[in-house]
């Protein structure tokens, strides 16, 4: 197995179409650009970036003059970051093998769906060259507490179970201290409150984001589902001209991995 070769666990819960998440979800790489430069990417470098979706941020890294690999554990969208041009590896971000041969890892919108975070902190320390560093944005805690609190109201009004909560979304101290216990020193974390414009109103991000929470119902089951949270979301998230926005809070952070 190379440093590049990882096993594959695919998360049977969320489930992303490429073309879909192009036009519901492509604020996400443009919202990314803060971070992009706080990575501050050289030209020579080598970078892993951690969940990288269909490649459109990977592919504005690269213009750096770095040298960029992409992992996902999407089949769909790991095929549309190839159909940039991207190299982009199938793998599980809580399995991943590589050993040493990375300046930088950068991650954006992206760690929240890892649930097990200090086997993905670990697998990082494990890819980083010595002082290398990790940049990532992620959600915060109390991110899309608003969305969520409606989404799993109108599952209960509908008769549905509400299932696990499917993200991960820390504290800045709580995050630090996980970095700090894999022997990272961290330069910079905050948390920020961002409310964020969702360009194809709420009922696209919910088509794309909440899959974990519509599993297993069918497809009217899921359209009265994302129907009634509309509704119940409408009085606080759309405006008088009819925009939507979503209750984001990131998680925004620089770390260095302590010289050995």
């Amino acid at each position: 197995m190379s440093a590049f070769d990882s096993p594959f666990v695919p998360d049977s819960t969320q489930q992303w179409n490429a073309h879909d998440y192009a036009i519901d979800a492509g604020f996400v790489p443009v919202l990314g650009g803060a971070v992009a430069r706080l990575l501050d990417p050289q030209r020579g470098e080598l970078i892993l970036d951690l969940g990288c979706g269909d490649g459109v941020l990977t592919f504005d890294l690269a213009l750096s003059g770095a040298t960029v690999v992409g992992v996902d554990s999407s089949p769909e969208l790991i095929g549309g970051a190839r159909a940039r041009g991207l190299d982009a590896r199938l793998m599980d971000a809580h399995a991943m093998t590589f050993e040493r041969c990375f300046d930088a890892v950068f991650s954006n919108a992206a760690l929240h769906w890892m649930r097990e975070p200090d086997r993905v902190i670990d697998g990082v320390r494990r890819a980083l060259r010595s002082g290398g560093r990790f940049v990532a944005e992620m959600g915060g805690q109390g991110n899309v507490a608003t969305v969520t609190s409606a989404l799993q109201a109108a599952l209960c009004s509908n008769g549905h179970a509400v299932p696990a909560f499917p993200w991960y979304f820390p504290s800045a101290d709580e995050y630090a201290e996980r970095l700090r216990a894999h022997g990272f020193q961290v330069r910079h974390i905050e948390s920020l409150p961002r409310p964020t414009v969702l360009p194809t109103g709420m009922a696209g991000w919910l088509r794309t984001f909440a899959s974990p929470f519509l599993a297993g119902l069918d497809s009217t089951q899921r359209q009265r589902v994302i129907d009634d949270t509309v509704a119940l979301l409408a009085p606080s998230q759309r405006n008088a001209h009819g925009q939507w926005t979503a209750d984001y809070v990131r998680l925004r952070f620089d770390a260095r991995l302590r010289a050995s």
